[in-house]
């Protein structure tokens, strides 16, 4: 029986499993977005979401902590200095999913997970340009002919002369 076994299993046992989780993690962190499927993607969110929230105070014990889980020195060394940097201010949700569709071979259904911060697509440039549109101006008139209804009589008079 599976009561209370909340997280996916991924169809692995239980060390392909965490091999597989710190493989993708090395990856995303080195590359900052990664594609994969969406249960892995999920599964993954699981995984590194807390040891990002570990990597924001950089202690000599979170970094033991985070590498018993990652196993890579180097995706440690990235965590801890450029994304923590980045994401010192967040107070959760680092990564984001995005839907891609079904793969082709097997159907089965991919996403992009990347990191929140690291996308600039999503996030407002302060100092984007923004495009400056021309006023149409009216006519010089007298408010009294803005106002007077057009008829068929003052049309031929504006065309003869």
């Amino acid at each position: 029986m599976r009561h209370r076994k909340k997280f996916n299993h991924l169809g692995r046992k239980a060390e392909h499993r965490k091999a597989l989780l710190r493989n993708l993690s090395a990856a995303l962190i080195e590359h900052k977005r990664i594609h994969t499927t969406l249960a892995k993607a999920k599964a993954l969110r699981m995984f590194l979401e807390p040891l990002i929230t570990r990597s924001k105070e950089d202690t000599m014990h979170n970094r033991r902590m985070v590498f018993r889980k990652l196993q890579n020195k180097y995706a440690v060394t990235e965590l801890f200095r450029n994304i923590a940097d980045k994401i010192g201010d967040r107070p959760g949700g680092y990564l984001r999913i995005i839907k891609l569709g079904t793969r082709q071979g097997d159907n089965a259904e991919m996403a992009l997970i990347e990191f929140v911060d690291y996308n600039t697509t999503y996030t407002k440039d302060e100092k984007a340009k923004k495009t400056r549109r021309r006023r149409r101006r009216k006519k010089a008139g007298t408010p009294a002919e803005d106002q007077a209804p057009q008829t068929g009589d003052q049309n031929t008079e504006e065309a003869a002369e």
